[in-house]
């Protein structure tokens, strides 16, 4: 097993270091960027402008620029720093990140437990009314845009009822359970209903093959109870596919956090993103794609270990 996990680690390396230098390349071949706002400036001369694109080192041929920002990451661990702000772009992160993780990890486990159960249960209750009841559901979720959701969410029940607050984030210097709980409501059923919806659908298929199975009949035919023979013969064999799906798409939490933390206003890492989109901030921008491309490789890796737990079959040499 550490020689799979070092081998696994090792080709993640050069699979990084070509996802961060394509990223580099297309960002800074694209229209516009950190100067735009000055290059459409008639009161500011051109000559300020070069100026501004020397100290920034815009000006140093592209891969001059990504040996310096990737070197900066290896030997000193420096993401570099803003070009809006002046401050280190690590620093930003770090300031980001707790409220990022309270989202994507709320989230995470509702999605998760209200997936696997509603999916365990329309297998178990297959062409019943609890089956076709979660399937309308589930399309439901998936077919819905998540900024529509957010917007419909915060008009019926942050203006409409009243009931919970519309955008922002609790006091971080003396915020309530409740506070926390009331800010976190709709962002996180916002951000986990495709999620969930999505999830419910692949478990209920994995665990409707897996129920045929003749290892779950035998099991059926030894007498063991119908709860033992769901959870250790049929639940533990159909969460091998579905653990795939959930690792696969756990980094595409981050995705979908940038509009839910934009429609309402979560100082998170999806509303730093889209805030250096708009700016032109790349040192910001490549910080974070470079730690969604770490995010992906982690989660296969712990997709793979997953695999090892669930099925005794899987040895990995």
């Amino acid at each position: 097993m550490r020689t799979y996990i070092l081998r696994r680690l090792l080709q993640a390396i050069p699979l990084l270091l070509v996802i961060s230098g394509i990223c580099f390349a297309l960002m800074h071949l694209a229209p516009g960027g950190p100067l735009a706002h000055l290059e459409g400036n008639p009161n500011i001369r051109a000559e300020d402008i070069e100026i501004q694109r020397k100290l920034l080192g815009l000006d140093r041929p592209l891969h001059e620029q990504y040996g310096r920002w990737l070197g900066g990451i290896v030997l000193r661990g420096d993401f570099g720093t803003s070009y809006k702000t002046g401050e280190p772009v690590l620093q930003m992160i770090r300031s980001k990140i707790p409220a990022t993780i309270w989202l994507m990890g709320t989230a995470f486990l509702v999605a998760l437990s209200v997936g696997l159960a509603v999916g365990i249960i329309a297998a178990l209750r297959r062409a019943g009314a609890l089956d076709y009841a979660a399937t309308f559901f589930a399309f439901i979720g998936i077919s819905l845009p998540v900024f529509w959701a957010g917007l419909m969410a915060q008009l019926i029940f942050g203006i409409r009822l009243g009931w919970l607050p519309i955008s922002g984030a609790p006091d971080v210097d003396s915020p309530s359970v409740f506070d926390w709980f009331r800010h976190l409501v709709m962002p996180v059923l916002v951000l986990s209903l495709l999620y969930m919806a999505s999830w419910s659908r692949y478990m209920r298929a994995s665990l409707i093959e897996s129920m045929t199975a003749d290892h779950v009949r035998t099991a059926r035919a030894k007498g063991l109870s119908t709860a033992r023979v769901v959870l250790r013969h049929g639940v533990r064999n159909a969460l091998i596919p579905v653990v795939t799906v959930i690792a696969l798409q756990v980094p595409n939490l981050f995705t979908g956090a940038i509009i839910t933390e934009t429609v309402f206003s979560w100082p998170g890492m999806g509303r730093f993103f889209w805030d250096g989109i708009n700016k032109g901030d790349y040192p910001r921008l490549m910080a974070i794609l470079l730690i969604s491309s770490s995010l992906i490789v982690v989660f296969n890796l712990i997709a793979d270990f997953l695999y090892a737990a669930l099925d005794p079959r899987i040895r990995y040499e």
